[in-house]
């Protein structure tokens, strides 16, 4: 078991199992994770600000008390997300419902009847 306490140091880590690595007071900001396994990770007091997260599984997340002020979601599947008990899925269907119809391309010639 390699222990650091109290130290600072710039690791490469490649190739390798961390499985039940456990970091306590530790500022790993700037760091970059690529093709990483955190399946049943816990965060609990982190700050995540400026996090970029794409191509990932997030499924069986749950996040609760965060702050998520500027937070952007695309291209993701949502089924089963909530959000206060609501379902994601239920509110986008809702949301769409609601938006005015796009306006007829004229170049497109007339709607077939």
């Amino acid at each position: 078991m390699l222990k650091l306490d109290r130290t600072k140091e710039v690791l490469a880590v490649t190739k390798s199992d961390l499985s039940g690595s456990q970091f306590d007071d530790v500022n790993i900001s700037g760091c970059t994770f690529h093709n990483v396994n955190l399946a049943g990770t816990t965060l609990d007091d982190v700050n995540c600000a400026g996090w970029r997260i794409s191509n990932a599984n997030m499924s069986g997340w749950r996040v609760s008390d965060v702050n998520l002020a500027g937070t952007a979601f695309s291209g993701g599947r949502y089924d089963g997300m909530t959000i206060d008990g609501v379902a994601v899925t239920d509110l986008l269907a809702l949301w769409r419902a609601h938006q005015p119809a796009e306006p007829a391309d004229p170049a497109a010639g007339p709607l077939p009847e």
